[in-house]
């Protein structure tokens, strides 16, 4: 049957963060609403619905803003989810009476992909989210919605960009040792590299630069410390 019913635009933002324990992602767990009881708020990923006087990235800063006091996130499209029956599943049903005005509308999101270093980023929860927290990739269970979908799909752009668009830096502090640098690809790409290699490669890269510094506060020998030219990449 054809209906006429509006469709809802949302935005859904996978933000990744990285420190030396490994990469995690930014999940909001739902605030438990006085109207409804019956079922178990979820965790999820950060995003709601665009404004109608606003543009999709515009509405990914505002929405990431609202619900995790984030500001300034690198934050990239990356793919668009449709399916018919995204908001539909048992599991969402009574939290979305609780909190939207039309709960049975269809809703297509855009999904956006925010990178952060550990080191720089204090999350603080806000609107629905009761919490916020950052989550071992690993450890990640059943999200609300199509969550999990959309966080394997986000995943596979940040694998497939990390180095033809130089963003593996938004990850990392100012200031990073190669080792934390090679750590972080290996954990992303999800393969070793060999580390002479790896070193040799880098120091061949003009928008790496070394410093005239050193870790400071570290048990073991402090490495160098380096940082990166965004003015130096080759286009």
């Amino acid at each position: 049957m054809v209906t006429n019913d509006p469709l809802h635009l949302s935005v859904d933002c996978v933000v990744f963060g990285y420190n030396d324990t490994g990469l995690k992602v930014l999940l909001i767990n739902q605030k438990e609403t006085k109207e409804d009881h019956s079922s178990q708020p979820m965790s999820q990923l950060p995003g709601d619905l665009i404004l109608l006087d606003e543009g999709l990235e515009e509405a990914a800063e505002r929405v990431l803003f609202e619900l995790t006091q984030l500001r300034g996130v690198y934050l990239k499209q990356f793919q668009t989810f449709g399916d018919p029956d995204r908001v539909k599943d048992l599991k969402d049903r009574s939290w979305l009476r609780s909190v939207r005005t039309q709960p049975e509308q269809r809703v297509v999101t855009v999904g956006y992909f925010g990178l952060v270093s550990l080191h720089e980023f204090n999350p603080k929860p806000a609107s629905f989210a009761g919490s916020v927290q950052w989550v071992d990739l690993q450890k990640v269970g059943p999200l609300a919605f199509d969550h999990n979908e959309i966080l394997s799909g986000a995943m596979d752009a940040l694998q497939s960009q990390l180095e033809s668009q130089h963003i593996s830096f938004e990850l990392l502090p100012k200031k990073f040792t190669l080792s934390q640098l090679q750590g972080l690809y290996e954990v992303v790409l999800e393969k070793k590299f060999d580390k002479r290699n790896f070193r040799k490669n880098v120091k061949k890269m003009n928008h790496v630069i070394p410093l005239d510094e050193k870790q400071q506060g570290v048990m073991h020998k402090p490495a160098q410390l380096f940082s990166f030219n965004r003015d130096e990449i080759e286009s």
